[in-house]
C-alpha cells in the first residue's frame, strides 16, 4: 500500500487520537498556544473591524498562526469534497439508510443529503430549523461556553480545567438528546 492509497483510508481511532492527542504539547511546548478554532472568527472580526469595537481591541496578529490553521481546515474540506465528489466512494451504514429512509431522506448521493441541505430548503420550515436556528445555537452556545468542542474537549480537558469537563459533559449530552429526540422530531416534519 502506498503512502496516497494509506491516507486516502480512515484511519483508526489509535492512530488518529494521539495524533490529535499530541497537537496539544505540540502547541504549548513549542508556541506557548491553545488550541481552538472558535476564537479565529474573533480574530477575523479584529482584523476586519480595528478599533471599532471593545471586545475585538487587541493583538490580534499574534494569532495569526490559528488563521493559516483554519484556512488549511477550509481548504481540506474543499479537497475532501472534490475527493468525494464520486458518491460510489462514499459508504453509508445500512441501518443509517433505513433510519433515514423512514424520515423521507433516500437519496444520499454526496456529501450531504440533497433533500435536506440545498437552496430550497433553506425556505422551508424544516430547513429553517436546521439550518438558521441550528446554525444560531451552535454560535452562542460557543461564545456562551467560552469556547468550541476542539477548544474545550482536546485543549482543556488535557489541560485539566473543570470548565472544559463541564462543557463537554454539556456538549455530549446536548448532541445525544439532539440526535435521539429532537432530530427525528424536526426531520419527521
Amino acid at each position: 500500500m502506498t503512502m496516497i492509497e494509506y491516507i486516502q483510508q480512515p484511519w483508526p481511532w489509535y492512530v488518529a487520537g494521539p495524533l490529535i492527542g499530541l497537537m496539544v504539547p505540540l502547541l504549548l511546548i513549542l508556541g506557548n498556544k491553545t488550541f481552538g478554532i472558535s476564537s479565529s472568527l474573533r480574530h477575523i472580526c479584529a482584523a476586519c473591524f480595528p478599533g471599532k469595537i471593545p471586545f475585538f481591541e487587541y493583538e490580534w496578529k499574534k494569532e495569526i498562526w490559528n488563521l493559516i490553521f483554519v484556512f488549511g481546515v477550509f481548504i481540506g474540506g474543499i479537497v475532501t469534497a472534490l475527493y468525494l465528489k464520486d458518491s460510489s466512494q462514499l459508504i453509508v451504514n445500512e441501518k443509517l439508510v433505513s433510519e433515514l429512509a423512514s424520515y423521507g431522506i433516500t437519496n444520499l448521493d454526496g456529501m450531504s443529503p440533497a433533500q435536506l441541505f440545498n437552496w430550497g430548503s433553506v425556505f422551508t420550515l424544516k430547513g429553517f430549523i436546521l439550518m438558521g436556528v441550528g446554525g444560531f445555537l451552535v454560535g452562542f452556545g460557543t461564545r456562551y461556553a467560552g469556547g468550541c468542542t476542539s477548544g474545550h474537549s482536546i485543549m482543556g480537558l488535557s489541560n485539566l480545567q473543570l470548565p472544559s469537563l463541564i462543557a463537554t459533559c454539556c456538549f455530549m449530552l446536548g448532541g445525544f438528546i439532539m440526535a435521539n429526540l429532537i432530530l427525528p422530531f424536526i426531520l419527521s416534519l
